[in-house]
């Protein structure tokens, strides 16, 4: 069973987990993101690992093409976050593949976590960055989430 399936399977004790006080076990690196589907209308709430720059919050995907989830933001829309033990609200919105946006966020995250290469079949090496086969790669295969938060 790959990582995502497994993962998929945990969602109910991560959720559980994210809003208990246990919380700071996984909270510095995971979110309740809640949000109602553009074309269900049913509200969803996923846990998701994320990174964080003061308001702005940035969910990377990989495996996208399986997932639909981010789809809802393709135009940006409303969420809530349970974001380290606190509700917010914000806005979120997809970012291309084929933009610098895109490439300057996927770069920050895999300089804070290189590891996170191996979800989308590559070695990530802090020194020298991505190769152009690997920004192909990563752009097919992931999906970004740049959510910015309101006021507390």
């Amino acid at each position: 069973m790959d990582a995502d399936r497994l993962a998929t399977r945990l969602n109910p004790l991560v959720t559980w987990l994210l809003r208990s006080p246990l919380h700071p076990l996984v909270s510095s690196s995971l979110l309740l993101l809640t949000f109602t589907g553009r074309r269900t209308g049913r509200r969803i709430t996923l846990p998701l690992g994320y990174q964080r720059k003061s308001e702005l919050v940035t969910v990377l995907a990989s495996r996208a093409r399986r997932k639909l989830w981010w789809r809802n933001f393709v135009e940006p829309r409303p969420v809530e976050l349970l974001l380290r033990g606190r509700q917010r609200r914000g806005e979120a919105r997809w970012v291309p593949g084929d933009s610098e946006e895109f490439r300057n966020a996927v770069d920050a995250t895999f300089q804070r976590l290189p590891r996170l290469g191996r979800q989308f079949g590559i070695t990530y090496d802090k020194g020298r960055g991505l190769t152009p086969e690997q920004w192909r790669t990563v752009a097919a295969e992931g999906a970004l989430v740049k959510i910015t938060l309101g006021p507390r």
